[in-house]
């Protein structure tokens, strides 16, 4: 099943592949890198936008897409 994403701006780079991205709402989340892309050795940098996949409590999210 797909779950639903929504679309984000990163706007800080943390240890341990975490980002903090801002929200079309302006909610601003902590969020990590999906295996795909971390396999892939594909980099996120401040200002990239991407698709997050958020948890059910809606604190936390994955980043699946970059661009």
């Amino acid at each position: 099943m797909k779950e639903p994403t929504v679309r984000a701006i990163v706007t800080e780079v943390l240890p341990n592949q975490l980002f903090r991205a801002k929200l079309e709402n302006g909610k601003e989340i902590i969020c990590h890198l999906a295996g795909k892309l971390r396999m892939n050795h594909i980099r996120c940098l401040a200002g990239d936008n991407v698709s997050l996949v958020l948890s059910p409590e809606g604190e936390k999210g994955r980043i699946v897409y970059r661009g």
